[in-house]
């Protein structure tokens, strides 16, 4: 609990003064009252809490509220509330809920909104997940292109207070084509007999989505043209709908979220870390863990291989946890940085021979200096501990080295393009997975300078 921030709403709570209680949370911004919301330990409280709200801003904080308050809610107001809620709502805010619920309540929210809003609703959630239909809203500012400035900004306050943005406006024709788009601050600035087309400029790219666009791509968008909103269009280039900056950031979570998940050989899981369930996070956790042990067989057979040899020559097993360590790291530091760039959309299919290149050269540089370093390394410890490591070991290990960051980075930055290649998630190709293949790479180049330079 913000103390600071809710003290005094608790204090107010705990004397039953709701009508101060009303007041004070009138004036907090919507967020920080879900907060405060969702910082009550009592169901029935926090519902009461939100039946004092004022009228005109209780389906804002609902829309603030996380799945599990929004869901006590649902199931403890009146049906004729429910209908008032969903009016208010927006309907992108009103799926997002939807989504996430148990079917029964989707049944009792459905049968409590009117006959329009519940086709809207249900036509948004045929939408595949995570594509841009899913995520859109329909309470934008549609402009006609016949219409003059004046009548634009006539309609945008007759029907603006309903609509979820007015800082851009959508320009259509008589068969909802998006034709273009206009900033507010464009009409406001321009003479009101002027027509909405002949201020669209000229060389600005009309830029939008499809509905079945995945969200990713979006974002991916938003960012190159910083927009605060995304139009999406049919396959008939109508405009259906957009997609505000609010849902943008929300997509770069949850992509990040997912991506993070994969990197560390996770599945993606819907529901934060507390509300959890042990045995679900177990499922997510087990699965990858499995398929990296039994492919760890390898390196522990390699090793076995070597058994008797690394047994009579001082030095040489003590060196492989370094190794391998080494390894995993240099190809998970190429890995993460081309995941990265790959999901920026800065790394493309037709930069793989660029990025090899690149990775090469660092690569070296990188291996030189780490097997510069671990040769006087060595050569310090034999010589403040007297160990019997012979020069030949010294130099196997120090060679190994260089050769192992090379073959790790390589691997690294290769895997992820080729994953999206073949229409993989490059965040699959990071972390453990790199990890276990490097091992077994590091084990055998290493054990080949061996058997080159010492004959083990």
């Amino acid at each position: 609990m913000n103390e600071n921030l809710f003290g005094g709403l608790y204090r107010l709570l705990a004397k039953n003064q709701l009508k101060e209680l009303r007041q004070e949370l009138t004036d907090m911004a919507y967020a920080d009252i879900a907060d405060f919301i969702m910082d009550l330990d009592d169901d029935k409280i926090a519902v009461k809490i939100f039946r004092i709200l004022p009228k005109d801003i209780s389906a804002d904080v609902f829309s603030y509220l996380e799945t599990d308050s929004q869901t006590v809610i649902v199931q403890s107001i009146t049906d004729s509330e429910i209908e008032r809620l969903m009016d208010d709502l927006y309907v992108d805010d009103a799926v997002d809920f939807l989504e996430e619920v148990p079917a029964n309540i989707v049944r009792r929210v459905l049968a409590n909104t009117d006959k329009e809003t519940r086709d809207i609703i249900n036509r948004f959630l045929k939408y595949p997940e995570n594509s841009a239909g899913s995520v859109m809203t329909i309470e934008m500012v549609e402009l006609h292109d016949r219409l003059t400035v004046a009548e634009a900004i006539k309609s945008i306050r007759r029907t603006g207070v309903d609509k979820e943005t007015i800082y851009t406006c959508y320009v259509i024709d008589d068969k909802r084509h998006l034709v273009g788009t206009i900033p507010l601050r464009r009409l406001l600035l321009n003479d009101e007999d002027t027509l909405v087309t002949d201020i669209m400029s000229e060389d600005e790219q009309l830029i939008f989505v499809r509905t079945m666009d995945d969200q990713e791509d979006v974002a991916a968008l938003a960012k190159k043209y910083d927009l605060l909103s995304v139009p999406v269009v049919d396959t008939e280039d109508r405009l259906v709908g957009i997609i505000t900056i609010d849902d943008i950031v929300d997509i770069i979570e949850e992509e990040a979220t997912e991506d993070f998940e994969k990197m560390a050989s996770l599945l993606p899981s819907e529901d934060g870390y507390l509300k959890t369930g042990v045995f679900s996070h177990a499922k997510n956790r087990v699965g990858w863990l499995l398929v990296l042990l039994i492919t760890s067989t390898f390196t522990g057979q390699i090793i076995e291989g070597f058994e008797m040899q690394l047994a009579t020559i001082a030095g040489l097993t003590a060196c492989i946890p370094m190794l391998m360590g080494t390894g995993g790291n240099s190809g998970n530091q190429a890995s993460t940085l081309i995941i990265r760039g790959l999901a920026l959309g800065e790394i493309k299919m037709r930069d793989f021979f660029k990025v090899l290149w690149k990775e090469l050269r660092v690569s070296l540089i990188v291996g030189v200096v780490l097997g510069v370093a671990n040769y006087l390394r060595m050569l310090g410890v034999r010589f403040l501990t007297g160990d019997n490591v012979t020069d030949s070991v010294i130099l196997v290990v120090s060679l190994s080295v260089v050769a192992v960051v090379i073959v790790s980075k390589t691997i690294g930055c290769t895997l992820p393009i080729l994953a999206k290649a073949l229409k993989l998630d490059p965040a699959l190709m990071a972390g453990p997975v790199i990890t276990t293949l490097v091992d077994a790479i590091s084990l055998l180049v290493y054990f080949g300078f061996a058997n080159l330079l010492i004959s083990i």
